[in-house]
């Protein structure tokens, strides 16, 4: 289970003034009056039939093709894309390559992934609600035309999924029109939450990961991250921490890996605190550095900027492959990387930086699962705790309109 240490976050020592507030916002996001807040029960009430397709399908495509590409854009393709680089060994994973287009509007960088995919086997994951948002749309239209080429009308039908609403909007209908197999955005569960759905789950069982086991992890940290009591739930003390740091003028969390493997697991982080958090002129800016690269580029500002940031270590504590790599007869190369965390921990702290830290034991599926459910639950508790809805994004929308309008 995670290990959370609070030992250098001063804040830690008097939860008091927020305590009480918590337990309320917990209980409400409980309650089930708060629209959007399926996936908090999701790891025990998933649609088991479609989590058996899910798999079904995984196990074709991994023998039917080399690639998928998936396409979507912010939480249609951040979890997923956070998972199987978490996962997935540094040059390869155990399934097929997973692809990920739709979440930009670079015309090199579609054409180019046109060009790698069409000698290739692949299949099309398209993710999307609604279907009309703008980066994906553009996507789907090229490489629906490059499948349809290849394979043929009838062929294209069986190589392209669409994950989508169950029920309408635009890529439902083309979907069922075109006779695609379909999988389904939850109605209650916001793009940022939904890595634990189809929405995510398809793309990392393609890739070769064992989902029985993620949804295990996210069940485990479900029984402990919905306890009303903040000496059992780290969750909710976390929550309660960073709200006190933002109230004494510290407005920028700094999120910390020591592993190349979970730098988009904070880049995911970013959308779920970035989206939920910060409106109504609120919230706490999310960033994210990689160590110990980082720290030869931000360290500078880390140690002696503005003193306005508390950082968040998010760790893998046997970070190492069975074949271990020594430096000398004293250290393993892990060991070096103990020690860097020990002393920029204690550099930061003494510069007057908080820091906090998110610990897990291995590179697994299961503490993956325990991972985004954490983060979800404590981000939830966090953002009505500051007194905004954690559901929505209305500055996002605003972008939107103005796409259209500018398109006319």
């Amino acid at each position: 289970m995670i290990k959370v240490n609070f030992e250098r976050a001063e804040e830690f020592k008097n939860l008091g003034s927020l305590k009480d507030a918590a337990k309320a916002n917990l209980k409400e996001l409980l309650s089930g009056k708060i629209d959007m807040t399926g996936w908090v029960d999701h790891p025990i009430k998933y649609d088991k039939e479609e989590f058996a397709r899910i798999k079904e399908v995984a196990e074709e495509v991994k023998k039917e093709a080399e690639v998928l590409v998936s396409i979507g854009i912010g939480g249609s393709y951040l979890g997923a894309k956070a998972a199987i680089e978490y996962l997935s060994d540094y040059y390869g994973n155990k399934g097929v390559e997973v692809i990920f287009v739709g979440n930009g509007l670079s015309e090199k960088y579609l054409k180019e992934t046109l060009d790698y995919v069409e000698g290739k086997n692949f299949y099309i994951n398209v993710i999307s609600k609604s279907g009309g948002t703008l980066e994906p749309a553009v996507a789907f239209d090229k490489f629906k035309v490059l499948c349809e080429k290849k394979y043929g009308k009838d062929g294209a039908k069986k190589r392209i999924i669409a994950t989508t609403d169950k029920a309408k909007g635009i890529l439902k209908e083309e979907a069922d029109r075109e006779g695609y197999r379909t999988f389904v955005v939850p109605d209650d569960i916001g793009g940022r939450y939904s890595v634990l759905s189809a929405v995510g789950l398809v793309p990392i069982a393609c890739a070769g990961f064992d989902i029985d086991k993620l949804m295990k992890g996210a069940e485990a940290a479900r029984s402990i991250y919905t306890l009303v009591d903040e000496n059992k739930n780290d969750a909710m003390k976390y929550a309660i921490v960073r709200n006190l740091y933002y109230n004494a003028g510290k407005d920028i969390e700094v999120f910390s890996t020591l592993s190349p493997n979970m730098q988009y697991f904070a880049e995911w982080l970013k959308q779920l605190f970035g989206e939920s958090e910060c409106k109504g002129n609120k919230g706490i800016f999310p960033a994210s550095l990689n160590m110990t690269a980082d720290l030869h580029s931000m360290g500078q500002l880390m140690q002696d900027g503005k003193r306005n940031m508390f950082e968040t270590f998010i760790m893998i504590e046997n970070d190492y492959d069975k074949d271990r790599v020594k430096y000398n007869d004293k250290f393993f190369v892990n060991d070096l990387n103990d020690i860097a965390l020990r002393a920029t921990e204690k550099a930061h702290y003494t510069g007057n930086v908080p820091v906090i830290e998110v610990k897990v034991e291995e590179q697994n599926e299961t503490t993956l699962g325990e991972l985004f459910y954490f983060f979800e639950m404590s981000c939830g508790i966090s953002a009505l705790i500051l007194g905004v809805n954690p559901f929505n994004q209305p500055g996002v929308e605003e972008y939107k309109k103005n796409i259209k309008e500018l398109l006319k």
